[in-house]
């Protein structure tokens, strides 16, 4: 997933014609974080997405293209009519 993720952030902006660095400085992000999301080293946040799509001008789901749903296993501690 964060290859993936990586990959297209990467080929957006270099779509875009600008570094990382130039990037950063957009949504104010640090230029290792962007080179760091590029490699697949870690899944931005929700925020962070946002910030990358619009300083790249692009739709949030071209970022996110070719990532599959994850599905998770329900947890069988939980009950559903458990009161916090």
């Amino acid at each position: 997933m964060a290859q993936r993720f990586g990959a297209n952030l990467a080929s957006a902006r270099e779509r875009s014609g600008v570094t990382q660095e130039e990037l950063s400085f957009r949504p104010s992000l640090h230029r290792t974080e962007i080179g760091l999301l590029e490699r697949g080293g870690r899944i931005p946040r929700i925020d962070t997405l946002a910030k990358l799509a619009g300083a790249l001008g692009v739709p949030t789901s071209s970022l996110l293209d070719g990532i599959r749903e994850a599905r998770v296993a329900p947890n069988p501690t939980f009950k559903q009519d458990e009161r916090i």
